[in-house]
């Protein structure tokens, strides 16, 4: 289990002063860091075709870039080379666990766990990502440089590769196993191996405006709702028919305005666009369902875990009339055990004690196992 050292790290303190503001490096954030895998793991599971993985190296003065699957890398040599795996949490149990120091920013901003094995002066290049980034530096060394937030030019290095111009660096330093490097959005960065390494990086990120209201319009299209057209019966005559007046433009805002504040609506579409996998998961549905009593024994002595990457969020002040959101969808269940739901949402990890309150109830047996047979939620090994 991975946890922050208290007397470098402080969450109040890091969201007052850092969180969406300015960089940070958190010098043995992690105390006696070891690493969740290694590079040979990291190899393995770039040569997975589900596995979401890309190849960074120079070619002379030229970034080149290539996507997995990959079957062996003896001719990229010792240097100068980086092999990234995205939603690592995914696939791997033992580094999901990386994640569990950072559940004080809520589910529904987190991205995913990044990992990177870099060959000395191998690197992705200068940047700047649209997304807050902990990078965990777990083997080796690195030297970063990060720039202020400001103007600065991006172009395109690679098809693959959006790169920015030379900057003035206000970090420019090496970090080691245990150190976390904090970059908000929009501020510039690049990092260069000094030693053969591999880091962790657990990305947050939200939506930008056109994503969300292209993905309501995709919500209201594939389940036919909001049809009602604009109507105007008290309309008055005009003499500029090429105008739109300030009357009607009111109306037309009036229209988009309604379908925004129906709360119940918006909750749906929230719930289920923000769940939705954005990588593919490491699904296994149950063949043969469980039998009540089944679910009731593995409950008393088993922990629930829940699929790596899966999303499972609720609404505050609509759990408690049984609805949650779990991998693009929705579900309903009995209110009467919704806090044993919430615990669900909140943990990854759920032991016998946890829910020993409802290893015997009927209802949550039900919702329960219908989320075992989807391959959501299932029993550790003991």
């Amino acid at each position: 289990m991975y946890e922050f050292d208290p007397s470098v790290f402080n969450h109040e303190m890091f969201l007052r002063d850092y969180w969406q503001k300015k960089p940070v490096i958190i010098r043995q954030g992690f105390k006696n860091f070891v690493a969740p895998i290694n590079a040979n793991e990291v190899a393995g599971l770039a040569c997975e075709e589900d596995i979401e993985s890309r190849l960074i190296y120079r070619d002379g003065e030229r970034w080149k870039a290539e996507s997995g699957p990959f079957t062996n890398f003896e001719k990229l040599g010792d240097k100068g080379w980086s092999l990234v795996i995205q939603a690592l949490d995914n696939w791997s149990e033992a580094a999901a666990q990386l994640l569990e120091p950072f559940r004080f920013i809520p589910n529904w901003r987190l991205d995913d766990l990044m990992v990177s094995f870099a060959t000395p002066e191998g690197g992705v290049g200068p940047h700047i990502d649209s997304y807050d980034t902990f990078i965990c530096q777990g083997t080796g060394v690195r030297n970063w440089r990060v720039g202020d937030k400001g103007d600065h030019t991006e172009f395109a290095a690679h098809a693959a590769l959006l790169h920015v111009e030379p900057f003035e660096a206000i970090i420019d330093s090496k970090v080691y196993p245990g150190d976390i490097l904090y970059i908000p959005p929009g501020f510039p960065h690049d990092g260069v191996t000094l030693e053969a390494s591999l880091s962790f990086s657990i990305g947050f990120k939200t939506n930008s405006t056109t994503s969300l209201m292209s993905g309501l319009a995709d919500f209201l299209i594939d389940n036919e709702l909001s049809k009602e057209q604009i109507e105007d019966p008290h309309r008055l005559a005009t003499n500029n028919s090429g105008a739109i007046d300030s009357d009607d433009f009111l109306l037309i805002k009036k229209n988009m305005l309604k379908l925004l504040e129906n709360d119940a609506l918006m909750r749906t579409f929230a719930g289920t666009f923000l769940s939705d996998p954005k990588h593919e998961l490491d699904l296994a549905p149950e063949d043969e369902p469980f039998s009540y009593s089944d679910i009731n024994q593995l409950l008393k002595t088993n922990c629930l875990m829940r699929l790596g990457g899966l999303k499972a969020f609720y609404f505050t002040d609509t759990i408690g009339q049984g609805i949650i959101y779990v991998g693009g969808h929705e579900y309903h269940f009995s209110p009467s055990v919704n806090e044993s739901i919430k615990l669900m949402c909140d943990h990854v990890t759920l032991t016998p004690e946890m829910l020993e309150n409802v290893a015997d109830n009927v209802e949550y047996l039900e919702f329960l196992g219908e989320m075992l047979e989807a391959g959501y939620w299932y029993f550790s090994d003991n």
